[in-house]
């Protein structure tokens, strides 16, 4: 019986659901947004909301206890650095999931899991000069 059990195994063991959200985690410091299953998500956003508090406090222990979850050195910088002071007058809610069309293949319900304060900025499409998009005319 799983009685006060908390957490999603995601078919996986300890290890592998570990290295899991901590590459997760590391993508989504690093893009701001990763695109998942809803199951995932949920499992990752209390892991990443806890590593951004961690960022919050600055000192070296917290880069050292960072370092040891997050995979590059970078990502740890990128968290002190450019996410943690984003978010210093918040207290938490750091992390935001948007629900997607189901996967093709399995249909497995997908997500978008993006720090907050990061939305989707679409690209505008460029316009073909008139002049050049058309071909002149034969006479």
């Amino acid at each position: 019986m799983r009685h006060r059990l908390s957490g999603r195994k995601l078919g996986r063991t300890t290890a592998h659901r570990e290295m899991l959200l901590r590459n997760l985690a590391t993508s989504l410091i690093e893009k701001e947004r990763v695109r998942t299953t809803v199951a995932k998500a949920k499992e990752l956003r209390p892991f990443v909301e806890k590593l951004i508090t961690m960022g919050k406090t600055g000192t070296l222990a917290a880069r050292r206890r960072a370092l040891a979850v997050l995979m590059k050195e970078d990502a740890v910088t990128r968290l002190f650095e450019t996410v943690a002071p984003r978010f210093s007058e918040r207290a938490g809610g750091y992390t935001r999931i948007v629900k997607l069309s189901p996967r093709k293949g399995d249909g497995a319900e997908m997500a978008v899991i993006e720090l907050v304060g990061s939305e989707f900025k679409a690209k505008e499409k460029k316009k073909k000069d008139k002049e050049k998009g058309k071909k002149p005319a034969k006479a």
